[in-house]
């Protein structure tokens, strides 16, 4: 599997943008995925991740209620719908995935994934 991430850009604080992740190959269908980002002089920070199913989802406090993570098996892409957004969500968004899926929870640590697109930037003016 690899992944592209786009979607990114420049929104003023309370609005929208949706983020896309786009894989490559055949087991997309079997894997979870996850969305971190990284602002400047920040760790990465997790964000978001769904199952190879799309039966379970998991958020950061920082942006539940706020952020959906959808995943399209048809499609062969993840999605992060980002609403209500704020000064504080201006980072670099990538998407994560691992190959062959870890069973059992999501997993929220960088290191439990060993698959990651490029990056996307999303900048949030006030």
């Amino acid at each position: 599997v690899q992944l592209q991430a786009s979607g990114g850009g420049v929104v003023q604080a309370g609005g929208s943008l949706r983020l896309s992740c786009a894989a490559s190959g055949r087991t997309f269908s079997s894997v979870n995925v996850a969305w971190f980002r990284q602002g400047a002089g920040r760790e990465r920070e997790f964000i978001a991740a769904v199952s190879w199913n799309s039966v379970s989802t998991k958020y950061a406090d920082s942006v539940k209620g706020r952020f959906t993570i959808s995943k399209s098996n048809l499609r062969n892409t993840a999605y992060l719908q980002m609403n209500s957004l704020k000064s504080e969500d201006t980072a670099v968004y990538y998407c994560a995935t691992r190959h062959p899926r870890v069973v059992g929870a999501l997993r929220t640590e960088a290191t439990d994934y060993t698959i990651w697109g490029q990056g996307t930037q999303v900048t949030v003016s006030s």
